[in-house]
């Protein structure tokens, strides 16, 4: 299995983010693609709601979910069993060494994925292989560097350069959404095509909610002992950070804008 460091980890804070993600808000630009037949590798699935949504889409055919976590597999095994879908499926496995043969897959898909990845195109590669000739690679991340928000305040802009900081030191990459094309593009695909999306948060409902989830991600995740690890910040300085979040989501007029870049590479 990798060395890597998932550096948000699986606490309920990220759990909330990650269990909100569908189709709709999280692979709208790979929707066309899913014709009812289709074989689908989900690797870094998480809980598996973008999984399971495939999954009724694709009613012909078969998803899996994979993921390094087994406690968060048992996780999405039970929440797939709470929808009823018997088409999909979930293990264990490890990006860089998918435990499948050659051109299995009709679709691979990562959300998420190679931001928290040392060697991303090492992985973009181990997909293709597992993807049939004419089959596709579907990746979507988001960009740290390109997140905007108001109003504003030198304490999230702290935050932000903390989360760059401490991702480099894991020698991973933060503003992973604008390097997708670049990654894919020194893999032997047919074609490579790139796209972007946002999400928003500015509604008094999603402002709670992501103000929230961050507030308490800073204090309680992976975060907040990689910071720890890493010598580069103080629980007062986190305390800070939450309590900055906590403010913004506060704040009628408050935005938040998260970029994303996405690639639908052909084999």
């Amino acid at each position: 299995m990798s060395e890597d460091i998932y550096v948000h980890g699986y606490h309920e804070s990220v759990l909330r983010s990650h269990t909100w993600r569908t189709i709709e808000n999280s692979a709208k630009y790979l929707e066309s693609h899913l014709h009812p037949q289709a074989c689908l590798l989900d690797v870094g699935c998480g809980p598996g709601t973008i999984t399971i949504d495939f999954a009724k889409r694709l009613t012909g055919g078969t998803v899996l979910g994979i993921d390094v976590s087994d406690g968060i597999i048992q996780k999405a095994r039970i929440t797939s069993e709470e929808f009823n879908v018997d088409n999909c499926s979930f293990d264990t496995g490890d990006t860089y060494n998918l435990d499948f043969e050659d051109n299995t897959f009709d679709i691979v898909h990562a959300h998420q994925l190679l931001q928290h990845l040392t060697d991303p195109v090492a992985a973009i590669r181990e997909m293709r292989r597992v993807v049939r000739p004419g089959g596709i690679v579907a990746l979507r991340d988001a960009d740290y560097g390109g997140m905007i928000w108001a109003p504003t305040d030198p304490k999230l802009d702290v935050w932000m350069d903390l989360y760059q900081r401490m991702t480099k030191k894991n020698m991973v990459v933060a503003n992973a959404g604008r390097h997708l094309f670049s990654w894919a593009t020194q893999v032997s695909f047919s074609s490579v095509d790139a796209s972007s999306s946002t999400w928003t948060f500015s509604t008094d409902e999603t402002r709670q909610w992501w103000g929230g989830l961050w507030a308490e991600r800073i204090q309680k995740s992976t975060f907040a002992d990689q910071i720890f690890e890493h010598d580069l910040g103080s629980q007062d300085l986190l305390d800070e950070l939450s309590a900055a979040f906590k403010r913004w989501a506060n704040k009628r007029d408050a935005f938040f804008l998260v970029p994303h870049g996405e690639i639908i590479a052909i084999k």
